[in-house]
C-alpha cells in the first residue's frame, strides 16, 4: 500500500465511521451468535500472499460486524458506558497516525506538556483542590494498583521496593464489600495477599460504613497487622451507592493510613457543581480517580489518576537506566515514571479535543441531561405496581426487578428476574446486565451513552411493559 491507496482506502473508512454513527440504532446492541461463531470463520493459518484491502474490508463487513457489541448505541445500558465522541474519534486517528511514544518529555515534549495541562484543567472541572497533580493512565484498575503500590511504599519507607516485603508482617487493606472487583485482584498483583484484604460492610444504601471500618482497623492494630490502605468508593459498580468519603477520611487521619479514592464512573459528575457533596473530605484523601472514558464522552482508554504527593508517586516507579537519561529531566515531567508502563500512548490529545469541541458548559449540560432522564426512570419504576426499585439512585444507574403483585418467594423473584433479562438479552434491541444486591437478583439500566435521548428511556419502559405481559409463571 502507498500513499495514493492510503488516502482512498481512508476516505473510504472514514465514510463507513461516519455512516456507522448515523445507523448505530439499526444494528441489535448484542450479538445472538453462538460462541466459536467468528472463530470458525477466520482460517487456522496466516495468509502466505497480501490481500488486497478491498477484500479484508469484505470480511470485516461479513465476519467481524456480525458478532459485535455495539457499545455506542444508546440503548447500550449495561456495565457503565465505554463512551465516544466525534471530537475524540477525531483525536484518535491523529493519535494512530502520530504513532508518538510518550515516556518522556524528549520523546514527544508536547505529549507531555499536553497531559500535564490536561490534568490541570481535568482537576479544576471536577472540583479537586489545588494540591493534586495528575497523570493519565490506562484504567482505574491500573490507577488504583498504582494507589497501592504507593501505600504500601510509604508505609515501609520504600522498603519493599528495595528488599521484599518483611517477614512474618501483614499489611491490611480495605474496601467495602460492594467495591469493584479489580481492588481484589489489585492487592493480590500488589503482593499483600487476598487474605489481608477487609470486605467492610455496608449500609442500607450500599455505602461503606465507617464505624465498621475503623473497627476493622482497631482489630488489624490489635492483631500486630499494619492498616495500609482504604478505598472509598464514590459510585460503586452494582448499584453506584458513594462511600461517606468525609467519614471515612476522618477514620483514615485518626489512624494514619493511606485514603485512595475509586471514582471511576461516578467522577464525571464532579463536573456538576451541584454533585460535589460526593467528595466532601477530599482535602484528606491521597489519591484519586476518573474515567472520562466512561461518561466523559471520550474513547477507551483515558483514566484520570490524581495524588496529593507526586513525590511519593514518582519514588515508587521511577527507574533511571543510562539510555534514559536526558539533560532536561530535572525540568520537565517524564511521565514514565508515574506508573507502571514505560511505553505510553499520546491520551492527552483527545482529551484536549473533548474539552475544546464540546466545552464545559455543554459537557454539563450531556450529564445533567443523562440525571434527569434516570430521574424519570426511577419514577416510572417507584410508581409502578409490577416493579421494585432495589437501591438509591444518586446518578444515573437503576437497580429495579420485576415484582408481581402477590408474589413473595425470593427464589422464584430471583428466577423469574432472570428470565426477564434472559429474553431481554435475547432480543438483542437491548442490552442490560444484572448484579445482586442483599443476595436479590437485580436489573441494572445505566442511562449514560453520549447519543441517550428520552425517548430511548421510554422506549425501554414501554418494552418491559410488553415483555412482562408474556413471561411464564416461574416455580
Amino acid at each position: 500500500m502507498d500513499s495514493n491507496d492510503f488516502r482512498e482506502y481512508a476516505h473510504q473508512i472514514v465514510d463507513w465511521m461516519a455512516d456507522y454513527f448515523d445507523n448505530i440504532e439499526d444494528y441489535p446492541v448484542k450479538p445472538n451468535i453462538e460462541p466459536g461463531s467468528i472463530f470458525d470463520q477466520l482460517p487456522g493459518q496466516p495468509p502466505r500472499d497480501s490481500k488486497s484491502m478491498n477484500d479484508i474490508l469484505v470480511d470485516f463487513e461479513k465476519i467481524i460486524m456480525p458478532g459485535m457489541t455495539h457499545w455506542e448505541s444508546p440503548r447500550f445500558m449495561a456495565y457503565f458506558p465505554a463512551n465516544k465522541s466525534y471530537p475524540s474519534v477525531l483525536a484518535e486517528m491523529l493519535t494512530a497516525t502520530l504513532g508518538a511514544q510518550c515516556m518522556s518529555w524528549i520523546t514527544s515534549p508536547a505529549a507531555t506538556e499536553l497531559e500535564e495541562q490536561m490534568m490541570v484543567w481535568l482537576r479544576d472541572m471536577v472540583g479537586l483542590p489545588d494540591e493534586f497533580t495528575g497523570v493519565i493512565q490506562d484504567t482505574a484498575s491500573t490507577a488504583t494498583l498504582a494507589a497501592l503500590l504507593m501505600a504500601r511504599e510509604k508505609i515501609t519507607d520504600f522498603g519493599v521496593n528495595e528488599s521484599g516485603f518483611p517477614a512474618n508482617q501483614q499489611f491490611a487493606i480495605y474496601c467495602s464489600s460492594e467495591t469493584h472487583s479489580s481492588i481484589e485482584k489489585d492487592v493480590k498483583i500488589a503482593g499483600f495477599g487476598r487474605q489481608n484484604l477487609r470486605k467492610i460492610q455496608v449500609d442500607d444504601n450500599f455505602a461503606m460504613n465507617p464505624e465498621a471500618l475503623e473497627e476493622a482497623i482497631k482489630s488489624d492494630l490489635n492483631a500486630g497487622h499494619k492498616p495500609t490502605c482504604v478505598v472509598a468508593t464514590i459510585g460503586t459498580t452494582g448499584s453506584t451507592a458513594i462511600d461517606p468519603l468525609k467519614e471515612i477520611a476522618e477514620v483514615c487521619s485518626r489512624y494514619e493510613v493511606f485514603l485512595h479514592v475509586d471514582a471511576a464512573y461516578a467522577g464525571t459528575a464532579l463536573l456538576l457543581p451541584e454533585m460535589r457533596w460526593m467528595i466532601e473530605g477530599i482535602n484528606s484523601v491521597d489519591t484519586f480517580v476518573f474515567n472520562p472514558h466512561k461518561w466523559m464522552f471520550t474513547n477507551f482508554d483515558c483514566s484520570a489518576f490524581f495524588v496529593q504527593d507526586e513525590e511519593l508517586l514518582v519514588r515508587t516507579f521511577e527507574i533511571n537506566p543510562e539510555y534514559l537519561r536526558t539533560p532536561e529531566d530535572k525540568r520537565v515531567k517524564n511521565y514514565r515514571d508515574w506508573g507502571i508502563q514505560l511505553g505510553r500512548r499520546f491520551r492527552a490529545l483527545k482529551l484536549w479535543f473533548v474539552i475544546r469541541s464540546f466545552g464545559v458548559d455543554t459537557l454539563q449540560k450531556k450529564i445533567r441531561s443523562h440525571l434527569d432522564i434516570a430521574e424519570s426512570f426511577k419514577r416510572q419504576i417507584e410508581n409502578s405496581e409490577h416493579f421494585d426499585l432495589m437501591a438509591p439512585v444518586p446518578l444515573n444507574t437503576i437497580c429495579f426487578r420485576y415484582h408481581p403483585p402477590s408474589m413473595d418467594d425470593e427464589k422464584i423473584l430471583n428466577r423469574l428476574n432472570m428470565k426477564l433479562l434472559d429474553e431481554i438479552q435475547q432480543n438483542g434491541h437491548f442490552f442490560l446486565t444484572h448484579t445482586k444486591l442483599d443476595g436479590k437478583f437485580t436489573i441494572r439500566v445505566v442511562l449514560g451513552n453520549t447519543r441517550l435521548e428520552q425517548r430511548h428511556a421510554d422506549e425501554l419502559w414501554s418494552y418491559l411493559q410488553k415483555i412482562t405481559q408474556t413471561l411464564p409463571p416461574s416455580k
